[in-house]
Protein backbone atom coordinates (compact mmCIF):
# COMPACT_ATOMS: atom_id res chain seq x y z
CA UNK A 1 0.00 0.00 0.00
CA UNK A 2 1.35 3.64 -0.86
CA UNK A 3 -0.41 6.56 0.55
CA UNK A 4 0.23 10.09 -0.93
CA UNK A 5 -0.89 12.76 1.81
CA UNK A 6 -2.85 15.47 0.78
CA UNK A 7 -0.41 18.31 -0.40
CA UNK A 8 2.75 16.55 -0.43
CA UNK A 9 2.76 16.60 -4.43
CA UNK A 10 3.60 19.99 -6.00
CA UNK A 11 1.18 21.76 -8.10
CA UNK A 12 2.32 23.22 -11.69
CA UNK A 13 1.12 25.52 -13.51
CA UNK A 14 0.12 24.38 -17.46
CA UNK A 15 2.36 24.84 -19.49
CA UNK A 16 1.67 27.57 -22.70
CA UNK A 17 2.51 24.96 -24.90
CA UNK A 18 -0.52 22.83 -24.36
CA UNK A 19 -2.81 25.26 -22.66
CA UNK A 20 -4.04 29.30 -23.29
CA UNK A 21 -4.77 31.09 -19.52
CA UNK A 22 -4.07 29.79 -16.48
CA UNK A 23 -4.39 26.85 -15.55
CA UNK A 24 -2.98 24.63 -12.53
CA UNK A 25 -2.33 21.00 -12.23
CA UNK A 26 -2.19 18.89 -9.01
CA UNK A 27 -1.76 15.05 -9.15
CA UNK A 28 -3.37 13.09 -8.08
CA UNK A 29 -1.78 9.91 -9.29
CA UNK A 30 0.67 7.91 -11.24
CA UNK A 31 0.59 4.29 -11.03
CA UNK A 32 3.60 1.91 -11.48
CA UNK A 33 3.81 -0.82 -13.61
CA UNK A 34 2.18 -3.24 -15.44
CA UNK A 35 -0.59 -0.58 -14.47
CA UNK A 36 -0.73 2.74 -16.77
CA UNK A 37 -2.95 4.97 -14.74
CA UNK A 38 -2.24 8.36 -13.79
CA UNK A 39 -4.96 11.14 -12.76
CA UNK A 40 -4.32 14.67 -11.96
CA UNK A 41 -7.08 17.94 -10.66
CA UNK A 42 -6.61 20.20 -13.33
CA UNK A 43 -8.35 24.03 -12.46
CA UNK A 44 -8.68 26.45 -15.42
CA UNK A 45 -9.44 30.32 -14.63
CA UNK A 46 -12.44 31.79 -16.87
CA UNK A 47 -11.62 31.28 -19.92
CA UNK A 48 -8.88 28.92 -19.97
CA UNK A 49 -8.33 25.62 -22.12
CA UNK A 50 -6.24 22.58 -23.20
CA UNK A 51 -4.93 23.03 -26.69
CA UNK A 52 -6.62 20.25 -28.89
CA UNK A 53 -5.10 16.96 -28.51
CA UNK A 54 -5.52 13.18 -28.35
CA UNK A 55 -5.44 10.37 -25.79
CA UNK A 56 -3.90 7.01 -27.26
CA UNK A 57 -6.20 4.63 -24.50
CA UNK A 58 -8.65 7.35 -23.93
CA UNK A 59 -9.49 9.90 -21.10
CA UNK A 60 -12.45 10.67 -18.41
CA UNK A 61 -12.86 13.68 -16.48
CA UNK A 62 -15.17 14.75 -13.71
CA UNK A 63 -16.13 17.99 -13.41
CA UNK A 64 -15.48 18.56 -9.87
CA UNK A 65 -16.47 22.45 -9.68
CA UNK A 66 -17.31 25.71 -11.70
CA UNK A 67 -18.40 25.62 -15.61
CA UNK A 68 -16.84 24.19 -18.38
CA UNK A 69 -16.63 23.66 -21.93
CA UNK A 70 -15.69 20.51 -23.97
CA UNK A 71 -15.50 19.79 -27.62
CA UNK A 72 -14.95 16.81 -30.14
CA UNK A 73 -13.52 17.94 -33.61
CA UNK A 74 -16.21 18.38 -35.66
CA UNK A 75 -18.79 18.48 -33.14
CA UNK A 76 -20.77 21.01 -30.87
CA UNK A 77 -19.32 23.20 -27.89
CA UNK A 78 -20.95 21.28 -24.66
CA UNK A 79 -21.51 22.98 -21.18
CA UNK A 80 -20.33 20.90 -18.71
CA UNK A 81 -20.92 21.00 -15.02
CA UNK A 82 -20.43 19.31 -11.26
CA UNK A 83 -21.07 16.06 -11.75
CA UNK A 84 -21.00 15.75 -15.14
CA UNK A 85 -18.35 12.46 -15.94
CA UNK A 86 -17.23 12.92 -19.88
CA UNK A 87 -15.37 10.15 -21.90
CA UNK A 88 -12.90 10.86 -24.89
CA UNK A 89 -12.06 8.02 -26.79
CA UNK A 90 -9.53 6.87 -27.95
CA UNK A 91 -7.38 9.28 -30.88
CA UNK A 92 -10.61 11.34 -30.96
CA UNK A 93 -8.78 15.16 -31.03
CA UNK A 94 -10.92 17.15 -28.16
CA UNK A 95 -10.35 20.09 -25.83
CA UNK A 96 -12.04 20.98 -22.89
CA UNK A 97 -11.72 24.22 -19.97
CA UNK A 98 -13.30 26.51 -18.69
CA UNK A 99 -16.45 28.81 -19.39
CA UNK A 100 -15.36 32.17 -20.36
CA UNK A 101 -16.66 33.95 -17.19
CA UNK A 102 -16.03 30.63 -15.00
CA UNK A 103 -13.49 28.50 -13.22
CA UNK A 104 -13.40 25.10 -13.93
CA UNK A 105 -12.14 22.12 -12.14
CA UNK A 106 -12.46 18.36 -13.12
CA UNK A 107 -10.33 15.31 -12.34
CA UNK A 108 -8.64 13.90 -15.27
CA UNK A 109 -7.82 9.85 -15.75
CA UNK A 110 -5.90 8.23 -18.38
CA UNK A 111 -3.76 5.49 -19.20
CA UNK A 112 -0.64 5.64 -20.62
CA UNK A 113 0.19 3.78 -24.36
CA UNK A 114 4.06 3.41 -24.38
CA UNK A 115 4.57 5.95 -21.87
CA UNK A 116 2.09 8.06 -23.55
CA UNK A 117 -0.93 9.76 -21.87
CA UNK A 118 -1.49 12.28 -24.81
CA UNK A 119 -0.97 13.63 -27.56
CA UNK A 120 -1.18 17.69 -27.62
CA UNK A 121 -1.94 19.48 -31.05
CA UNK A 122 -2.25 23.13 -31.69
CA UNK A 123 -3.97 25.23 -29.42
CA UNK A 124 -8.00 26.06 -29.78
CA UNK A 125 -8.20 29.58 -31.40
CA UNK A 126 -10.04 32.36 -30.39
CA UNK A 127 -12.93 32.23 -32.27
CA UNK A 128 -13.17 28.07 -31.68
CA UNK A 129 -13.28 28.25 -28.53
CA UNK A 130 -16.25 31.37 -28.76
CA UNK A 131 -18.24 29.70 -31.43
Amino acid sequence: MEIKRSGSQPSTPGSAEYFTGTVRIDPLFKTPPPSRLLGANVTFAPGARTAWHTHPLGQTIVVTAGVGRAQLWGGPIEEIRPGDVVWFPPGVKHWHGAAPTSAMTHTAVAELADGIGAVWLEQVSDSQYGA
